[in-house]
């Protein structure tokens, strides 16, 4: 029978338990969630588990990443389900502070990202990467792990972590885990709850549409006419809104010039779009 992981909410319990790791020598990786776990989240503690003797899974509803407006009071939350899927993926400890603990009175201190962070969903969510940059630094000073593993899902979070990475100088290696996907291709997302059996049906076009819009490049249509094809076929689905379909360098993100790309330069279609009250997101390698 698997022992449940235990759970720790203050930062004197979080650095005591990793403190013993650390002098017996154990690797640690970090897996940083929201919680509302599904497998996609449970793929990335079994991808650190091939990697590290102990595996810290954190789960921390942020505030600093959702603008007054969004679903941050809706978000799911059940620490106790979260719990009971993590100890069959062998997790060791779960990392659940409260606000309060993550953000103490008087927090005024904010991690400002550009370059990855440039466009796209900052185009939307102005605020979103600064939150992120801000929970995941002080996630990574907390924790001190070898590695910290996130999904390919959330791509541009995943580059821009990596850049925060490497711009801080900070020591642990980010790795990122392929997209765990239902069998008709939608990503798997804690959001998808909130879709209406309908929209479900609808759903999977998303994904559908960029494979589309990869084929169309491998094949020289234009980066400009291949991503008004895609979102044409994203509304003709059924989607209400498209926020953005778009081609970009797979490291920095960098905007494609209308010039044919060089043959060997790995790009990223991305794009998010409104179904319903739901904004979905996804991605794939061209």
């Amino acid at each position: 029978m698997t022992n449940a992981p235990g759970i720790v909410t203050t930062l004197p319990e979080l650095r005591a338990r990793t403190l013993a790791w650390r002098r017996a020598g154990d690797i640690i990786a970090l897996t940083p969630t929201m919680g509302a776990l599904h497998e996609g989240h449970l793929d990335l503690v079994r991808l650190g588990r091939t990697r590290a003797a102990r595996i810290i899974t954190s789960i921390f509803v942020n505030p600093k990443q959702f603008a007054p407006h969004e679903d941050f009071d809706r978000y799911p939350r059940a620490l106790a389900d979260d719990a009971a899927k993590l100890a069959p993926a062998g997790v060791d400890l779960i990392w659940a502070p409260a606000v309060a603990e993550m953000y103490r009175d008087g927090f005024a201190t904010r991690v400002e990202v550009d370059g990855a962070a440039a466009g796209l969903e900052t185009d939307f969510r102005p605020h979103f990467f600064g939150g992120v940059a801000t929970v995941c630094t002080k996630l990574f000073s907390q924790v001190q792990p070898d590695f910290a593993i996130f999904g390919e899902k959330d791509y541009q979070q995943l580059c821009v972590i990596r850049q925060i990475v490497r711009d801080l100088d900070l020591p642990l290696e980010i790795i990122g885990a392929p997209t765990r996907r239902e069998p008709d291709g939608l990503a798997l997302s804690s959001r998808n709850a909130y879709l209406t059996g309908a929209e479900r049906q609808i759903a999977p076009a998303l994904n559908r549409a960029l494979a589309g819009l990869a084929r169309d490049v491998r094949a020289g249509l234009g980066i400009e006419a291949s991503e008004a094809k895609a979102r044409e076929a994203i509304l003709a689905a059924g989607f209400a809104k498209v926020d953005y379909v778009a081609v970009r360098d797979a490291t920095t993100l960098a905007a494609i010039g209308p010039a044919a790309p060089a043959p060997d330069r790995p790009l990223r279609a991305l794009a998010a779009a409104w179904l319903g009250r739901t904004r979905l997101i996804d991605n794939i390698a061209v």
